[in-house]
């Protein structure tokens, strides 16, 4: 208890910790935690170059490819390689979940809570140059941080992002456009379509475009209730679409014949488990902690999004989901979480922030 007992956390947090079964000295490696990169697909060559300019060597992280470590300490916002786009901030193990899902080239990808965008812009690096990745955040905020991270890393050429929850989004992936239905001739020739995606329009084209949107819109109210789309890509499907093409209904034997090959869901969480995210409380403030963490009400909501219960509770209920082993993770530093196939990472086990993986896999009916 002596190296808890030093730790710069205060007690009422301490006391959450343990109330919950955790145990409160992985806090105490927190400063020993590497930070992770990930490194653009073909910048191999350029690593010494980047080294030299961070002045600090990148190890590589065997486990995982692409990935590299360096000290915590190590600062590389106003470095040349991640202002290009070459080299961005990802946690080892959220590297893993994406991974987890074994994307390959031409998958259609869903990732919901997609805030604040690493595991989007990974993904998007994955699936190359066909297929598409959808990213769903009920934050507009945040889900703008990951607009401008696909646009500075030039990965959102096959993106499309949407201000929705992500309980209740339903919009298909963007195949081809034989799956588009007539819709209601007298919306027909009212509705403006699509245009290439810019946030460079001038005033005067915005407000007309704006109004367009809007009257369609209205008109369309009463045939869907429509996500935000903030942010879409030029080969993503949705340039030269009309609203009700892309806000299209579809029934549910539609939709399991043309929905997405893979979704990643990182339900918001107490962030509890997240080692960095907790220190950054140091400087904001232990009061502010109280109010996001320790709030018992907020704390309650977020345990029925994200637990081991949850992942056990939809096994019950959906007799066609399936616990699916991961295979990649036999080489990985990770413990079996307390329902076997799933994973656990913690900072002491993989010097990870911490992490909970569950693989589901659909069976055929």
């Amino acid at each position: 208890m002596e190296e808890t007992a030093n730790l710069p956390l205060p007690d009422a947090f301490l006391e959450f910790l343990r109330a919950n079964g955790i145990d409160p000295s992985i806090y105490a490696a927190a400063d020993s935690i590497p930070r992770y990169v990930r490194l653009e697909a073909g910048c191999e060559a350029e690593l010494e170059e980047i080294e030299a300019e961070i002045k600090c060597q990148l190890q590589r992280v065997e486990w995982l490819p692409g990935f590299y470590s360096l000290p915590p300490h190590i600062q590389i916002a106003s470095s040349n390689a991640y202002k290009q786009g070459k080299i961005y901030g990802i946690d080892a193990a959220s590297g893993a979940a994406v991974m987890a899902l074994d994307i390959s080239a031409g998958d259609h990808v869903l990732d919901l809570c997609a805030a604040p965008g690493a595991k989007l812009c990974m993904m998007l690096e994955l699936i190359a140059d066909e297929g598409s990745v959808t990213g769903v955040d009920v934050a507009r905020h945040r889900l703008a941080a990951c607009r401008t991270m696909v646009q500075k890393y030039k990965l959102g050429d096959r993106c499309r992002l949407f201000v929705a929850d992500g309980t209740s989004f339903s919009l298909i992936p963007l195949r081809s456009s034989s799956q588009f239905r007539s819709c209601d001739s007298d919306l027909e020739g009212k509705e403006e379509r699509f245009r290439e995606w810019t946030s460079r329009r001038p005033w005067k084209e915005r407000k007309r475009a704006a109004r367009a949107l809007e009257h369609a819109a209205s008109q369309l109210a009463t045939k869907f209730d429509s996500p935000e789309l903030i942010f879409y890509g030029p080969n993503s499907g949705i340039v030269g679409l009309k609203k009700s093409e892309l806000y299209q209904t579809l029934s549910s034997s539609e939709f399991s014949s043309c929905g997405y090959d893979k979704v990643l869901v990182d339900a918001e969480c107490t962030h509890d488990g997240s080692i960095k995210h907790v220190q950054k409380f140091e400087h904001w403030g232990w009061e502010t902690l109280n109010k996001r963490v320790l709030n018992a009400e907020r704390t309650d909501d977020l345990t029925l999004l994200q637990n081991e219960d949850v992942v056990q509770k939809f096994l019950e209920d959906n007799e066609s989901a399936e616990l699916k082993e991961i295979d990649p993770a036999k080489d990985w530093p990770c413990r079996s979480g307390r329902i076997s196939k799933t994973l656990r990472f913690d900072p002491v086990t993989s010097q990870t922030s911490g992490l909970f993986v569950a693989k589901f896999t659909k069976l055929a009916t």
